[in-house]
Order: C-alpha cells, then structure tokens, then sequence
C-alpha cells in the first residue's frame, strides 16, 4: 500500500481537468477537414432522402397513432 499518495489523485478528474481534456480532442477534430462536394447530385439525393426520413420521424413522434 503506498501511503505516499494523496486521496485526491484516486478520485475521478475535476471540472477544470474534464475541460482541458476536452478541448484537446476539440482542437484534433477542429484540424480534420471534410470535403463534401455540395453541387453533386448524389449529396442533393442524400439530404433529401434524410430529410425525408426526418420528417416523417417526426410527423410519428407528434401523432403516434398513425
């Protein structure tokens, strides 16, 4: 048993080091660059067919009898 440690290095990490951590990945996905050409008629396909499918999920969610 090591006696030398304190308590608080086995507890979960504070706010402040929650953060820190979080804003490291934030800026490693920040660097990523997606490239989506948004003049293709496959992406204009695409959003319709989703927002389509968001639609009715959400006419369902409103009336659930249908």
């Amino acid at each position: 048993l090591n006696t030398k440690t304190s308590p608080a290095t086995n507890q979960a990490p504070g706010p402040e080091e929650k953060g820190k951590a979080g804003s490291a990945k934030k800026t490693e996905e920040e660097e990523e660059e997606i490239d989506i050409d948004l003049t293709a008629p496959e992406t204009e396909k695409a959003a319709l067919a989703i927002q389509g499918k968001f639609r009715r999920f959400q006419k369902r969610k409103k009336d659930p009898s249908s």
